[in-house]
């Protein structure tokens, strides 16, 4: 196999997920070969379970960083030596060959985009809402369903933006849809619905929807973060 002009930093910010990474991890390393892989990046915000010692031995490197979702993605970027970052979350698992995939989409032209989701979940409920995911507007995307950018890009982009406690993911692609053609790519990622499950499916799905609704109105980010410690955290 030719080695690709392209290697991929994956990224995932974590926080006590001793239950889920390992999984994570050992799917990376099975379904996408050496070739389009520079490093698994697994960022720590603090954890106080055991998400850093069952990390011991994986192969991923550890990075220690203040907590919050995009400070801990923009640290990542910033140690990542491959050309292409992909964040992803630790609880959700991409395709097989997503490596490949998402190497051939740069190489097409296409800078930044994500995959398809499921949900590891038989809720119809669920099902309904993952559909959209192949609708390639910015109302239908979220971190969910992982993000591949070059790393060229996102550096001009200056990251995420760090105000945001939740919505980073949203916050960020919306500016990339105004910068860049955002590519769906056709296979999709399998995440968890443990949130679901915890919340209510309807009931967090309404919240979410909130906080979309609140984003488009103007909301900033302390006002979207007081909104989801109300009725989400």
């Amino acid at each position: 196999m030719i080695r690709s002009p392209y290697r991929i930093s994956v990224i995932i910010p974590v926080f006590n997920e001793e239950a889920h990474i390992v999984a994570t991890v050992r799917h990376l390393q099975k379904f996408c070969a050496n070739d389009y892989i520079e490093e698994i990046l697994i960022v720590d915000g603090g954890s106080t379970d055991n998400t850093l010692s069952v990390l011991k031995n994986t192969g991923a490197t550890v990075l220690n960083a203040p907590k919050g979702r995009a400070v801990q993605m923009n640290y990542g970027a910033a140690k990542a030596k491959g050309s292409i970052l992909y964040f992803l979350h630790a609880d959700t698992l991409p395709p097989k060959d997503f490596g490949k995939s998402i190497v051939e989409a740069v190489l097409h032209d296409h800078q930044a985009g994500c995959f398809q989701m499921i949900f590891d979940s038989d809720s119809r409920f669920l099902e309904f809402f993952a559909w959209f995911s192949r609708l390639n507007i910015r109302l239908c995307r979220g971190g969910d369903q992982s993000l591949f950018i070059t790393k060229k890009l996102f550096q001009a982009l200056n990251g995420f933006n760090e105000d945001y406690h939740i919505y980073e993911d949203n916050e960020f692609i919306g500016r990339l849809y105004k910068h860049t053609p955002f590519k769906i790519l056709p296979q999709r990622v399998k995440t968890s619905a443990r949130r679901y499950e915890k919340h209510g499916k309807i009931k967090l799905q309404y919240h979410f929807g909130m906080i979309h609704l609140k984003s488009r109105l103007g909301a900033g980010p302390d006002q979207l973060y007081q909104y989801y410690r109300q009725h989400i955290a």
